[in-house]
This record gives C-alpha cells, sequence and structure tokens, in this order.
C-alpha cells in the first residue's frame, strides 16, 4: 500500500472513499442476485421474492436519517467502516446450513445489509463534500458524477458476479467467498481512512436529523418521487413482465436489468458533459426541472404505445433505453445538488435526510409496483410514473437557480 502514502491527502481519501464504496457496491448487487437466484429455484413466486426486500428498504429511510446524525457526530469515517462490518455480517448470517436458511432469517439479514448499505452511501457522498475545495463547483460535480456512474455499473456488475459465483461455488461458497473478500476491504479501510472525516465542529444534536435548509427539503422531496417514479415499474412490474409477456429465462431477465443498470451507471458518469451543453455554469433549480419535465415523457410514451398496440417488445425496450439516459442525467444532477446544497460543517446530516427522501421513494415504489401491476398491469404503472416526474418538475421548480448577472458573465466571456 505504499502507492497511497505517494499521494496527495484529499486524492488518497477519494481513493479510500470510492474503493470502499465500489467493494460494498459489488457484493450488495451479487447478494440480490444470488437471493433471487436460490429462492426461485425453491419455488418462491416473484412477489414473495420481491417481499424479501422489503426491510431491506424499509430501513434504508431509518438509518439515512439517523446516519447522517452519527456521521456528524462522530466522524464519516466511523459510519462508513459500521457499514461495511455489517454488510459483513449479514452475509455471515446466510452461513447457516440450509435447512436454518428460513424467510424470516433471510428478510433480517436483507435488513441489515440495508442499513450497511445506506451507512456506506452517505458517507461516501457526503465525504465528496469535504474532499473537494471550496468553489470548485465544476470539480464537485464530475467527482460526484462518477462516484455515483460507478457505483451504479458496479451495481450492474455485481448482478452478474452473483450469478456467476452462484454456478461456480453454490450458495453458501458464494456468500462465505464475499464475506472474506468484504471483511479485507473493511480492515484496510479501518487502518488508512482519516480519521474524524466529517465530524461537525459543534455537538450536533438528534432534533437537528431533520434539515433546516428550504432548498435541502425541496430538493428531498423531488428526489423522493424521482425514485418511486423508476421503482413503481421497474422493480417488480417490469421484470415479471418480462417474464410473463416475452417468455424470457429467470437469467435473461437478470442479464438485461444488470446490463440497464450498467448503462445507467455509464450515462451517469457523463451527466456533467450532457448538462454543460449550452451552458459554463453547474446545473441548478432551472436544469432539474427542465430535466424532470423531460423524462416524464418518457413513461407515457411507452404507455401510450402499449395502448395502441404497438408491438411490446419494441415499446418497453427501445421506452427502457431512452428512460435509462434521462433518468440518469436526473439522478446525477440530484446527487449534485444535494452535496452543493449541503452546509460543509455536518454534511451528512443534509446528505442523510436528503437520502432518507429517496430511500422512501424506493419503498413507496416497490410497495406501489407490486399492487398496481397485479391489479391493473404495466400501463398504470407507466402513468403513475409520468405523474410522479410531473409532480418532480414541478416541486424543482422551487429549487435556488443561478443569478441572472452570472449567465450573462458567461455570455460576454464567449463573446
Amino acid at each position: 500500500m505504499q502507492f497511497l502514502h505517494n499521494l496527495s491527502s484529499p486524492v488518497r481519501q477519494y481513493l479510500l472513499v470510492t474503493g470502499n464504496y465500489w467493494a460494498f457496491t459489488l457484493t450488495d448487487g451479487a447478494l440480490r442476485m444470488l437471493v433471487l437466484l436460490h429462492f426461485h429455484e425453491l419455488g418462491y413466486s416473484p412477489l414473495q421474492i420481491a417481499l424479501l426486500f422489503l426491510f431491506y428498504e424499509f430501513f434504508g429511510v431509518v438509518t439515512n436519517l439517523i446516519g447522517g446524525w452519527l456521521g456528524a457526530r462522530f466522524g464519516l469515517n466511523r459510519t462508513m467502516n459500521l457499514g461495511l462490518a455489517l454488510q459483513v455480517a449479514a452475509l455471515s448470517m446466510l452461513l447457516v446450513p440450509s435447512q436454518y436458511l428460513s424467510v424470516p432469517l433471510v428478510m433480517a439479514a436483507q435488513a441489515l445489509s440495508g442499513i450497511a448499505k445506506d451507512l456506506n452511501k452517505m458517507s461516501a457522498k457526503s465525504s465528496i463534500k469535504l474532499l473537494v475545495p471550496d468553489g470548485a463547483s465544476g470539480s464537485l460535480y464530475r467527482w460526484v458524477a462518477l462516484l455515483t456512474g460507478s457505483k451504479n455499473a458496479l451495481k450492474g456488475l455485481g448482478f452478474f458476479l452473483g450469478g456467476a459465483l452462484l454456478a461456480l461455488l453454490d450458495f453458501h461458497g458464494a456468500i462465505a467467498t464475499m464475506a472474506a473478500a468484504l471483511g479485507g476491504v473493511w480492515l484496510l479501510s479501518l487502518k488508512y481512512l482519516k480519521q474524524d472525516l466529517g465530524k461537525a465542529k459543534a455537538k450536533s444534536r438528534f432534533r437537528d436529523i431533520f434539515s433546516k435548509s428550504p432548498a435541502v427539503n425541496i430538493l428531498s422531496a423531488a428526489r423522493l418521487l424521482l425514485f418511486a417514479s423508476r421503482d413503481v415499474w421497474f422493480v417488480i412490474a417490469l421484470p415479471i413482465f418480462l417474464a410473463s409477456q416475452f417468455g424470457w429465462s429467470h437469467w435473461q431477465v437478470g442479464a438485461f436489468l444488470a446490463l440497464w443498470v450498467i448503462g445507467y451507471g455509464i450515462v451517469q458518469t457523463q451527466a456533467p458533459k450532457i448538462t454543460s451543453i449550452g451552458s459554463a455554469l453547474p446545473p441548478d433549480g432551472r436544469a432539474a426541472f427542465l430535466w424532470a419535465a423531460v423524462l416524464a415523457i418518457a413513461p407515457a410514451a411507452i404507455a401510450v404505445a402499449l395502448h395502441k398496440g404497438m408491438d411490446a417488445q419494441i415499446a418497453v425496450l427501445g421506452g427502457l433505453l431512452l428512460f435509462a439516459v434521462l433518468f440518469a442525467v436526473n439522478s446525477s444532477l440530484h446527487s449534485y445538488l444535494i452535496v452543493a446544497y449541503a452546509r460543509e460543517d455536518g454534511v451528512s446530516m443534509d446528505v442523510g435526510f436528503y437520502y432518507m427522501a429517496n430511500a422512501a421513494g424506493r419503498l413507496l415504489g416497490t410497495l406501489l409496483s407490486g399492487w398496481v401491476f397485479q391489479t391493473m398491469g404495466l400501463v398504470a404503472c407507466l402513468l403513475i410514473s409520468s405523474g410522479f416526474l410531473l409532480l418532480t418538475a414541478l416541486i424543482s421548480l422551487a429549487l435556488p437557480r443561478h443569478k441572472t448577472r452570472d449567465r450573462k458573465a458567461i455570455r460576454l466571456s464567449r463573446s
């Protein structure tokens, strides 16, 4: 690890934070695929399998709310390392003999994994704010986009990893391998991650977990609806639709979703270039409104195409590609804005509150996805998605915008 000592402190810490996040994300995606495939082999229906992940999403809401306060009070290095340790514990819970691998045990392990994931994510996103110099908003946007996009690409790769490990090592062998590898990452993080990173100078009070920043609150509401708009049709409705309507095998469905997530992550890393077209300023509330409004068209267009009798594979798969690009830009833009809006002293509290809203959106979307698809079908899920996105755009109108003189200065500098 000599090369770490030869790097500047901010770069070294960024690489450590990113490495932790990447390692965790790989195991997170792989674990989900392992549970999906293993319990499918045991004869569980798709809806029953989806319910195994209910606590994973629910505890994300709680963890982000409390985790931000923990990060501000004790330091982001501790919350990140705690997340890694809890994921190792969650994996270890699944190493019991097969006869004891009950649904309640898997739900408990998933709950612990959900807590671990959101502690790790909140810590990683908050740390970037502290590692980029003040005023370097362009660099901040690029660093956040790279971290966010690479995470999603690796989560998709984790789906492949889970399937490959299951085929090569069986369920218990795959879980043991991931637990050992992540345990090694945790030990390195304990040794090298900077002490007191992100610890607030003033003592953080528990009642401060609710943000007092109007910009953070507005963005959090928009984020909740943005992720509910995706998961209301993507989490349960889409995989079942692909399997039942197109006759795809579970391997085909899993591989397609993995490729979708990888592509979505790659687009996220390019979001700064995409949103900077026509403007040298970093994105603001106006950009958040415009991109959300454009995204609202995608699920509505898919719904209309299906209703009009267009070939379902063309409508759904083509619409999914468009949705992936537009959603990736929206997500990356939001991820930059929360880090930009968050106060530097106690950054994790604002970021934690925001990701609490993110988790609440995923939970709402997951619950609606199963119920609406079962009662009304995919078209209804898509229309609800479009409605959520229109609300996201309207809420984004209240976000701060660059002052007019800033835009004029940019134009003059180009002329």
